[in-house]
């Protein structure tokens, strides 16, 4: 597994990025974000509370926020779900979208049973909105990189809103689109005000140099 990578830390919080393939929340095995960050802060003799304050899947790589504290893991919690940190993400899509940039707004039912989201066209129980942002940021040989800014943090929300629009993000197999690489998503940057001192806090992290990426690299 690749080093750990801190991006930010302090006493209250910490952001870094996420590998591939690795979990972001507490697992019985230990192959976690969570049990790698206090790996990392036992190592250097630091207190290790680390709490997941979001997700990302499994597939998905990129940067993440924990809470190294308990009395500020309810406040990122709270401004994770009020939508006051801002989550940007890349994605490569499998085709091209009308438009270069837009805002895409779905009905999302989500069938918890097989873990896989739908769009539909009315709200029911177990339906929820979900808004995203998204501006074209290059394209090549049929393939498309976009950047998105969520409204709404739904299960699996730019995989289906995308690939329900025929535009599934390359290599994402459970919503039909196979290639020999994971869900083409990248978690590029968070960005909040700081719970306890007030101060902007902006990160980013570009995706790895390695295809389907580097078709875009400058």
């Amino acid at each position: 597994m690749e080093p750990l990578r801190i991006l930010y830390e302090d006493a209250h919080l910490v952001l870094c990025v996420k590998p591939v393939g690795v979990l972001s929340e507490d697992s019985a095995d230990g192959a976690c974000m969570p049990a790698l960050l206090r790996q990392h802060y036992r190592a250097q003799g630091k207190p290790d509370y680390i709490a997941t304050v979001h997700r990302l899947d499994k597939a998905v790589g990129g940067v993440m926020l924990f809470s190294r504290r308990r009395e500020i893991t309810g406040k990122l919690t709270a401004a994770i779900a009020e939508h006051r940190v801002t989550k940007e993400y890349l994605a490569v899509l499998r085709g091209t979208p009308e438009k270069d940039s837009d805002t895409l707004t779905d009905l999302l039912f989500r069938d918890a049973a097989h873990n896989k989201s739908y769009v539909v066209k009315r709200m029911r129980k177990g339906v929820r909105e979900a808004s995203l942002d998204y501006t074209v940021q290059g394209r090549t040989d049929g393939l498309t990189l976009v950047r998105v800014r969520l409204h709404t943090g739904r299960t699996h929300q730019i995989r289906v809103q995308f690939s329900s629009r025929g535009l599934p993000l390359l290599g994402d197999i459970r919503y039909g689109s196979k290639a020999p690489c994971s869900p083409a998503l990248w978690s590029h940057r968070l960005a909040l005000t700081h719970p306890v001192t007030g101060k902007p806090i902006d990160v980013t992290c570009p995706p790895p140099d390695s295809w389907p990426w580097s078709l875009f690299a400058e």
